[in-house]
This record gives C-alpha cells, structure tokens and sequence, in this order.
C-alpha cells in the first residue's frame, strides 16, 4: 500500500470535485467560486500553468491539492482534501511535498493559501512545514479568514 502522487489526468477531474466538495459542505458552503473553478478546472488551474495533484493508494484515488498560478514567481496551494477514509495516513504530507517541489522546479519563490482558522489540522500542516501567517489580501472566498506564505 505504497501510496503514489500522480499529476492530472482527466479521468480524475470528478475525484477532485467530490472530494473538495465533501469537505468544503461538511465545514463550510460551496462558494459561487468554488463552482465556478470546479467548472472550468482547465481555465482556472491547469492552462495558466498550474498544476493537480492527486494521491493513490492501492489506485484508489485518496487525496488531491491544486496548484494555482498566481504570477510567475507566485503560485497558490488550494483546494487541499484527503478522502476521510484515508486521513490520518500522512496523505498531506506527500501532496503538498508534490506541491513544494512542482513551484521549485517552476522557479516560483513563493506559495500562498487561503484557509479558515477552524480548520486547525490544516493550519498545522501548513505551519509544520513553514508557511507563515501574512495580512489577508482581497479574495473570492467569504470562508477565508487567514492567509499564509511558504518562502520556495
């Protein structure tokens, strides 16, 4: 049951809807904008140079995390879920290991995110591997209340 990072593929794009839509509806709402990225994966993620993550155990799809171009020297972590009968198994740490190394070989010198503080396994990750608390800029999401930055 080695886990296995894998980059997108499109047989894959509803695991990455259902499984943010999971967590996105049993802690918050989904947002007009939450939808409107779910439909247009390809123009809002992939085309402008981002990228999809997804994790497989035993090639059942468990987890996935995007990575959003911001600019060129700035790309943003989101949409970050593992499925529940995975959690607990680390999945976390191999996607956003598969997203640290995607902006590095990108030449990005910065991630940043957007969260909410009641997600605090989520703030723990994100602290546990260096991202720091920044003042929150102008966004799309009404569940955002904190913003954070990883240094690549």
């Amino acid at each position: 049951m080695k886990p296995l990072i894998i980059s997108y593929q499109t047989e894959y794009k509803n695991h990455f809807i259902d499984l943010n839509k999971a967590w996105l509806e049993e802690y918050f709402v989904i947002e007009p904008h939450d939808n409107d990225v779910f439909n247009n994966i390809e123009s809002y993620i992939l085309d402008p140079g981002g990228m999809i993550f997804f994790c497989l155990v035993n090639n059942e799809i468990a987890g996935t995390v995007a990575m959003q171009k911001v600019n060129e020297t700035t790309f943003e972590l989101a949409k970050l879920a593992v499925d529940k009968k995975f959690q607990g198994l680390k999945l976390s740490n191999l996607l956003m290991d598969a997203c640290i190394t995607f902006a590095q070989k990108k030449k990005a010198n910065k991630i940043m995110l957007l969260s909410n503080r009641k997600l605090k396994k989520a703030l723990n990750l994100y602290i546990k591997y260096g991202f720091t608390e920044v003042p929150m800029k102008e966004n799309e999401y009404d569940r955002a209340d904190i913003q954070m930055e990883f240094l690549v």
